[in-house]
């Protein structure tokens, strides 16, 4: 094999703080290459050095056996390197045909062959996706694909995908997987960053595990197993935490009815759904992308508006309610932890004690908006010590922050408005196993608590090991109910397809 990239002893310091340590690595010719770790290990750090976004501050990047360390994004590009970072990158107010052509205009552009061509493109890599909406109506999914189809077009020898699944069915991810072995057979030298150890077991040729900004171990995947890496990654076994337990074990006392949702519609998205929440009770719900999931939640918690004639009933604690922005819905006690944290969920600029503020804030009936700095440190060190945020410090900017870490923020920024149902939607997409299964345990003390808890998750073994009842949405309603006793994942499956 050919090597394109090769990492020596790299380090890079936020603060004199290092993210990455003394790491050396090797990228191949038509190898797929998986970067495993937990949040905060270094992977993406690692690959934005590799691809301009970061300047390393010690240590040695080779391309083709000369130095090549970047100074942007565009450069590494030029020399063959692309990177589909895990939080889009896209010009929001722009077409996706102009998103993908976006840096290789012409002096005279025909809008009608720009689309055309992006269409045919868009089609070769079984993305649906229409080249004439504004990136701006997109949902993640069909973002990530523009993502994904603007660094395949710029035909680069090197593509580094950070978490390139996180928002795709699996039909998408069956597709992706197909567009990716075909870039190998071309000598295409990929990277494949995940918190999908199955996928990276499949895809992948070479594993590498970092841990604490450290390099741990790489080996050829064949050499790994799911235990393997976890031990590596976090130097112990955690898979009887993750989605093997016993739904014998999942006895809960379930108490009153808290939300009842009657006939909820909202325009194309939701049509006449319905379903209850109870207290004490974890509610999960499945679907693949467009069955009106996330939309129904978001009615609820007030993010958006239900049709105004026919649009359904909303009771919390058989109280009729309509919310026409989330802040009332939050004085009720209602949080909702979006699946989208970089567009709807944080404000990067803020620290970490200011973002946990604002949450607080939103759900004080206090017309005061005079801040005690000390009580926004407390409270800021307190939801870092009960979610194991790594930061600096409360002072360190959101920005900053693994994407992980920046989710813990988020759910922090729920549960300090100290709600009475929540609603969790993705809740660990981007993140490690390590986090995954700190977020679990936190979503089952919610219930334990007396909370209605509301799940809505795509990955099914999630699903399974979380929830004490299953509903099923497809095409904007929800059109199944399972016991978790009886519920399998071919069963859920069929019932979001069928």
């Amino acid at each position: 094999m050919t090597a394109l990239i090769e990492v020596k002893n790299v380090t890079k310091e936020y603060r004199g703080v290092p993210a990455i340590s003394d790491v050396s690595l090797t990228l191949e010719a038509g190898r797929i290459h998986a970067i495993l770790g937990e949040n905060g290990a270094g992977k993406s750090t690692l690959t934005k050095m590799i691809a301009g976004a970061v300047m390393p501050t010690r240590g040695e990047i080779l391309l083709d056996g000369k130095p090549a360390i970047f100074s942007s994004p565009g450069e590494a590009l030029r020399n063959g390197i692309a990177m589909v970072f895990q939080e889009t990158s896209l010009v929001p107010s722009l077409t996706v045909a102009q998103n993908l052509y976006l840096g290789d205009e012409k002096p005279f552009n025909r809008l009608r062959g720009l689309y055309i061509g992006a269409q045919q493109f868009l089609q070769s890599l079984n993305f649906p996706v229409d080249p004439a909406a504004n990136v701006s109506t997109l949902g993640a999914a069909q973002r990530q694909m523009v993502e994904i189809a603007r660094a395949v077009r710029k035909n680069a020898r090197v593509i580094i995908f950070d978490e390139p699944t996180a928002t795709l069915t699996p039909e998408e991810k069956h597709h992706f997987f197909e567009l990716i072995v075909r870039l190998k057979g071309r000598g295409v030298a990929i990277v494949f960053i995940s918190h999908a150890l199955e996928e990276a077991l499949t895809i992948s040729d070479t594993i590498t595990v970092l841990r604490d900004g450290q390099h741990v171990i790489t080996d050829d995947t064949a050499n790994f197993d799911r235990d393997k890496i976890i031990r590596s990654m976090v130097g112990r076994t955690l898979s009887d935490q993750l989605y093997n337990r016993d739904p014998a074990q999942r006895s809960r006392f379930y108490g009153r009815k808290m939300l009842s949702v009657q006939n909820l519609s909202m325009g194309r998205m939701v049509r006449n759904t319905s379903f209850s929440v109870y207290a004490g009770q974890i509610t999960g719900v499945f679907g693949l992308i467009g069955s009106g999931r996330t939309e129904s939640a978001k009615v609820v918690a007030g993010v958006v508006k239900r049709n105004f004639f026919h649009g359904g009933i909303v009771r919390l604690l058989g109280r009729a309610i309509r919310f026409r922005t989330p802040r009332p819905g939050v004085r009720e006690g209602i949080a909702y932890v979006t699946e989208d944290r970089k567009v709807e969920g944080i404000f990067e600029t803020m620290s970490i004690a200011e973002s946990i503020h604002i949450g607080a804030l939103a759900a004080s009936k206090s017309r005061s908006w005079l801040v005690n700095r000390r009580e926004m440190r407390d409270l800021a060190t307190r939801w870092i010590g009960a979610l194991s945020i790594r930061a600096i410090n409360s002072n360190a900017r959101v920005l900053e922050l693994s994407g992980g870490n920046q989710q813990k923020v988020v759910i922090a920024k729920a549960l300090v408005q100290e709600p009475r149902v929540i609603i969790f939607d993705e809740p660990t997409r981007g993140v490690d196993v390590g986090a995954i299964a700190e977020i679990h345990q936190i979503i089952n003390g919610l219930a334990d608590k007396g909370l209605a808890v509301v799940v809505i998750s795509s990955y099914l073994p999630e699903i399974l090991n979380l929830s004490d009842r299953i509903l099923v949405a497809r095409q904007g309603r929800i059109v199944e109910e399972f016991a978790v006793e009886e519920a399998s994942e071919e069963k859920i499956m069929y019932a979001a397809v069928h």
